[in-house]
């Protein structure tokens, strides 16, 4: 295929990534109608469909799939180009995306991503925020920090820092529930927690290990589950770094029940011979690391 057909392949691959013409056209800022028009082009130029409709929109074909792992090569082959020519080596520019879970996302993206903006004021910072894995095989970020390493073999990972969980809940709440001196004492109380069948990585299994299986205020989201606390909803395990946002949360039998985890930055394993990738995830895993260390000090973590 020639030099000048990438641009059909840019159109290829975010049909791919979406999975619906109209998709694909918001993140090209194209019409749905030229977006099928131009994958229409691409099918007559290799003589095959790469695309068949599909309840759940354009499903690849056969053809189509093997067409992913070259528009892809030739994806990253254009970045490099770029980052070849961005000029000055300190800073940096362009558009990159990172996903997070949304704990992460809320309380310790904001700061760091808007610091960094700050530094490299032509770089264009989005954060996809989360309650599951984010998918970079079908690159809905550039890079992803994870609770857990991937498995899959074109990923590569570093981990980034370890982070605290506590039990947690309001003053306002503790002050009319039961006497709470021991572990035991949870199942008088009313739990907030994941949906059991929403826990998208066991590392977020938190309360099996305390042998709770009831809970009266359930959210896939950290943040929701923040706020149920807040709102004197019960008891939960929160992330230290999230409750310096949280006035009137405190942590409860801190003595007794602990968590530790672990963030992990993630990565296609091609992409580190992009530096102004390779460059902007360094700064990332460095003001990550400060920016929940500064967050768990004033929770009172040390």
């Amino acid at each position: 295929m020639p030099m000048e057909s990438w641009d059909d392949l840019r159109i290829f691959l975010a049909v791919l990534r979406s999975e619906t013409l109209s998709g694909a056209g918001r993140a090209l800022r194209m019409d749905a109608a030229t977006v099928g028009r131009r994958i229409a082009r691409l099918e007559e130029r290799v003589g095959q469909a790469l695309f068949v409709k599909s309840p759940r929109g354009y499903a690849l074909t056969d053809a189509g799939t093997r067409l992913v792992a070259p528009a892809e090569d030739a994806e990253r082959a254009m970045q490099g180009a770029a980052s070849a020519l961005d000029g000055d080596a300190e800073t940096l520019s362009g558009q990159i995306r990172i996903g997070a879970p949304d704990g992460c996302a809320n309380f310790v993206l904001p700061r760091v991503l808007a610091d960094l903006g700050q530094a490299h004021r032509g770089l264009d910072l989005q954060i996809v925020a989360l309650p599951r894995v984010v998918n970079l095989s079908r690159r809905e970020a550039d890079m992803a920090i994870t609770v857990s390493p991937p498995a899959a073999a074109r990923l590569s990972f570093q981990r980034i820092s370890d982070y605290h969980l506590h039990l947690a809940a309001s003053r306002t709440y503790l002050s009319g529930a039961p006497p709470l001196k021991a572990p035991a004492d949870l199942r008088a109380h009313r739990i907030v927690g994941y949906i059991p069948d929403m826990i998208f990585d066991k590392e977020l299994d938190y309360l099996s290990d305390l042998g709770l299986d009831r809970v009266a205020l359930a959210s896939n989201s950290a943040s929701v589950q923040l706020n149920l606390l807040r709102r004197h909803g019960g008891i939960g395990v929160a992330h230290d770094f999230a409750l310096p946002f949280a006035p009137g949360v405190e942590r409860v039998l801190a003595g007794e029940v602990s968590f530790k985890r672990s963030f992990y930055l993630v990565r296609h394993a091609e992409d580190r011979r992009l530096d102004r990738i390779s460059r902007f995830a360094r700064a990332l895993v460095q003001a990550v690391r400060s920016e929940v260390s500064r967050l768990e000090a004033l929770a009172g973590n040390t």
